[in-house]
């Protein structure tokens, strides 16, 4: 009887040896993060410059240091938890908050997108990358932090149940936080909404 022919599973992949890891990690044109347990245990220069901080700043910290507010650290980490163990990737943009240098305190839009390592236990160990959006993007108004969790739902095309079952609460809910949005951002209907968010 013939041997089976290897699956895409069995296949090995061989990489160069000449591939310096550390210098792919450091040169990444997004900002890099490795974190167990939602901590930093290392980042590379442009996550570092993102978010205004060295390294020394970043590693050993909590990924809290980079939220506007620890609810938003908290409710964020609790809504990937089932994300993350069934898909085992997540991406969202969302607003962040400098660590430091000039622009300390300030928020901005980032895109965030993560693996969990262990499916089984999503927070154990992750590779994140972030995406600074405040080029195309500014944060024009004093947003609460549901404000903000709203606002980047809106701007992934979700519907009210659907941003109020991501964030359990209520449609009805989330309908408040869509008129006060959009009274800030003085806009005269959702889609307006969503086009003043996208546009800065």
């Amino acid at each position: 009887m013939p041997n089976p022919k290897p699956s895409h599973q069995d296949a090995t992949v061989t990489l160069p040896l000449d591939i310096d890891y550390r210098l792919a990690f450091e040169l990444a044109p997004v900002g890099l993060v490795l974190s167990r347990q939602r901590i930093m245990v290392d980042c590379n220069q442009v996550m570092c410059e993102m978010f205004g901080a060295t390294r020394e700043q970043l590693v050993g910290q909590s990924f809290q240091l980079l939220y506007p507010s620890a609810d938003e650290y908290e409710r964020t980490g609790a809504r990937l938890v089932p994300l993350l163990g069934r898909k085992g990737t997540y991406a969202d943009n969302r607003i962040m908050k400098r660590v430091a240098g000039p622009l300390a305190g300030e928020t901005f839009w980032c895109h965030v997108t993560g693996r969990a390592l262990r499916l089984d236990a999503p927070h154990a160990e992750g590779i994140w990358g972030f995406e600074d959006l405040s080029a195309t993007r500014a944060v024009k108004a004093e947003l609460t932090p549901r404000e903000r969790e709203v606002a980047a739902f809106l701007m992934d095309g979700l519907t009210s149940k659907q941003i109020g079952k991501a964030l359990d609460i209520s449609h009805r809910t989330v309908e408040i936080y869509r008129a006060r949005l959009m009274r800030k951002y003085q806009a005269h209907s959702t889609p307006d909404l969503v086009h003043r968010l996208l546009a800065g």
